[in-house]
């Protein structure tokens, strides 16, 4: 039972290898490999922590879909003077596959 805690997109996951997960949108085309970076690895029943990061270690991921969420509405609103603004965003995210994790030396 192997898992790793990786780093992307300024926040932090913890994945196994096959694991599916939606991250920022990473600037790679769909199909290519990415690594990245491990702050900490687990083989079940050894844990190193990295300081940062672990040397030597790297989580190995496929990119399958570049997608969009759910639309998120803003709502402004200023009382006595007639003021609404309502606007949409939509965050752009990355679908990956973990296809590795290498706990290095």
């Amino acid at each position: 039972m192997s898992y790793a805690i990786i780093r992307t997109g300024g926040k932090q996951y913890r994945v196994r290898e096959g694991d599916q997960l939606a991250v920022e949108r990473l600037d790679v085309p769909e199909g290519s490999e990415v690594e990245f970076d491990v702050l900490l690895v687990s083989d079940g029943e050894d844990v190193t922590v990295g300081d940062p990061t672990v040397e030597g270690a790297s989580v190995a991921a496929r990119i399958d879909e570049h997608t969009r969420d759910k639309k998120v509405l803003v709502f402004k609103y200023k009382n006595k003077t007639r003021r609404r603004v309502l606007r949409g965003h939509r965050q752009q995210r990355t679908r990956i596959t973990i296809t590795g994790i290498s706990a290095g030396a």
